[in-house]
């Protein structure tokens, strides 16, 4: 199954039109608060330059980039996690997430209707926020009063019913779960409840584009610190001007981007920022007739790696010829790579790293 991120967020904060860009899939978008209730997913793609670099190389007939699921869900208010607005359908969306981007807005447009009147980023990162902790909350007091509720109580309940109650305590005490102190018993009982308060998480502030260029915008210090203290990664983007980049040619956008004193689009930031907060890491291929980028979870072998090609290359695994991407660029080819000794033969336990080129042999 495909890891997928969620966008969160009050209404008319850019939500919709971020994943228009991380996605391409041209959703309509609203100045006001419509009370949509239908949840989209997209897949997107990961940019990375390794990939275009390898495609340049090898010219090969495909180019395959690593991908997320993304899902966009309704614009969230006060009192979602009690069925308010478009509440159900907003949490049951952000429930099947692996991790969050949490959109708030800091630019101001009379024509952009905020649903609190006034901008104001603290504030609204409380209300996302507590709505989350509360739909925990009554998702644990749901289960909990299903166990207490059953005529035969296994010592599993037992076991599970003391975790829940850990878990509730600390977040009363508007804790994270990773303090509720489970023992191992219970985080294995636990382990694929979906509480929405402890999945990676990372907050884009929106932008526009003055506040882009000066870097500054209320708050910002304020919010720079909120962040920090929470160990959540922050980026500054403008959606707005996002959309604009991604309607000029190549070319163009290297020019642009040079104008604004940007270094890559922001919209490549999140894509990149959600792979890392999810622990993952791609390994690569690349030949003529494809080069690809593979997704795999931080910390696999190389057996494993192979696994995630097809099954019968794990099987029969024998090694993984393994080349350093830069390694790659800086001598041009395969060969040369060779010639210098420069492609290792790793065996099964070998750790894979983040862009590691790797031709595996096998034997069926």
């Amino acid at each position: 199954m495909a890891l997928s991120c969620g966008i969160i967020g009050l209404p008319t904060v850019g939500k919709t039109t971020l994943f228009n860009l991380l996605t391409n899939a041209k959703l309509e978008t609203s100045n006001f608060m419509t009370g949509k209730t239908t949840t989209h997913t997209r897949t997107a793609k990961i940019p990375d330059e390794r990939v275009d670099k390898l495609a340049e190389l090898y010219n090969p007939k495909k180019v395959t980039y690593a991908t997320l699921e993304i899902t966009d869900v309704p614009g969230l208010v006060k009192g979602s996690s009690k069925g308010m607005g478009s509440g159900n359908e907003f949490l049951q969306g952000v429930r099947e997430a692996d991790a969050l981007i949490h959109v708030a807005r800091a630019f101001s447009k009379p024509e952009i209707l905020h649903i609190e009147g006034s901008i104001d980023i603290l504030r609204d990162l409380e209300t996302v926020n507590l709505e989350l902790l509360f739909a925990d909350l009554q998702l644990i007091e749901n289960r909990i009063n299903r166990i207490e509720g059953q005529k035969k109580v296994t010592q599993e309940h037992r076991t599970e019913l003391s975790g829940l109650k850990k878990i509730q305590e600390v977040l009363e005490a508007e804790k994270p779960i990773n303090q509720a102190g489970l023992t191992e018993s219970e985080n294995q009982l636990l382990r694929h409840t979906q509480f929405l308060t402890s999945k990676p998480m990372i907050l884009v502030i929106n932008l526009d584009e003055d506040q882009l260029i000066a870097q500054s915008y209320p708050n910002r210090k304020a919010i720079l610190e909120y962040a920090a203290l929470r160990a959540i990664p922050l980026l500054e983007v403008s959606v707005l001007v996002e959309e604009e980049i991604s309607e000029l040619s190549i070319e163009d956008q290297v020019i642009f981007l040079e104008d604004l004193g940007i270094e890559e689009p922001g919209i490549n930031k999140i894509a990149k920022t959600v792979y890392q907060e999810l622990g993952l890491i791609s390994f690569l291929t690349a030949g003529e007739d494809e080069v690809k980028a593979w997704t795999i979870a931080a910390g696999l072998n190389a057996k494993q790696a192979a696994g995630k090609i097809h099954s019968d290359i794990e099987k029969g695994f024998i090694r993984a010829e393994t080349v350093g991407f830069n390694d790659l660029m800086e001598l041009g080819s395969m060969v040369k790579v060779k010639e210098k000794g420069l492609a290792r033969l790793e065996g099964k336990d070998y750790l894979v790293k983040d862009g590691d080129i790797i031709n595996f042999r096998f034997n069926v």
